[in-house]
């Protein structure tokens, strides 16, 4: 019996257009419930809109944060908060950019920290979209420095 190409295709398609039930970093950002809680102080996180974090796992899970530090204090230790997972397993991580209050790219985005601007925690990392709002913010809430993703370190989340 022979398969028809079509058919290959179509399936092919299908594959990965669902993704196989696996998640990908190019998928709209996901939207706290009311019951959903920060995966780091329990906090209820669709009370601040504004702030809201989330990491998709490759696995489909996610898992919603009331602020960048939390979903940085999680991320920087994963071993307590998920056992055996790792960062690589985080398909896609979503920020709230400060100016606009949309998701963003938690990877790509700029953090302001040490600022007089307060989350539901107080003192947060500020994420941006682009360099240039992280350093308006920076000069006009007194920030401290300007991180990326990868620069964020344990000491700089401490609560």
């Amino acid at each position: 019996m022979r398969i028809r190409p079509a058919i290959i295709g179509v399936a092919w398609i299908l594959l990965t257009t669902l993704g196989a039930g696996t998640a990908r970093a190019t998928d709209p950002a996901p939207v706290p419930g009311a019951k959903d809680r920060c995966g780091v102080c329990g906090m209820f996180v669709a009370k601040y809109p504004q702030w809201v974090a989330s990491i998709r796992f490759a696995d489909g899970t996610v898992v919603f944060f009331d602020g960048p530090k939390d979903m940085f204090r999680y991320l920087l230790d994963l071993g307590t908060f998920r056992p055996g997972a790792t960062s690589g397993q985080a398909a896609a991580v979503f920020v709230t950019d400060y100016y606009s209050t949309r998701p963003i790219d938690g990877r790509t985005a700029f953090y302001v920290a040490g600022s007089d601007v307060m989350g539901p925690m107080g003192a947060e990392l500020v994420p941006t979209a682009d360099r240039s709002h992280a350093e308006t913010l920076l000069k006009d809430h007194g920030g401290e420095r300007v991180v990326g993703f990868g620069e964020v370190t344990v000491e700089l989340v401490k609560p």
